[in-house]
């Protein structure tokens, strides 16, 4: 049973009110090109497990060097 309260016919609206369903469409190029700009984007979704591993060598050592840096006492002759 509907919720809704019945409708006196005159005052039924002309218009519908749902859009009738669409024939199905072949995709143009527009749809083709926006799917596959959207495939290679999962395809290249993040850096891979190389890459993190090479970043991070790079990382730690450019550390590395930079403490070597700041902690070289040099050639001192003072004596300590």
């Amino acid at each position: 049973m509907s919720r809704k309260p019945p409708v006196p016919a005159e005052n039924q609206s002309p218009y519908p009110i749902e859009e009738p369903p669409h024939d199905p469409v072949p995709d143009n190029e527009t749809v083709a090109v926006v799917r596959e700009m959207a495939a290679a984007k999962k395809r290249r979704a993040g850096p891979s497990s190389r890459q993190l591993g090479i970043g991070a060598a790079v990382g730690i050592g450019s550390a590395a060097i930079v403490a070597g840096l700041l902690f070289w006492r040099g050639n001192r002759k003072d004596g300590k």
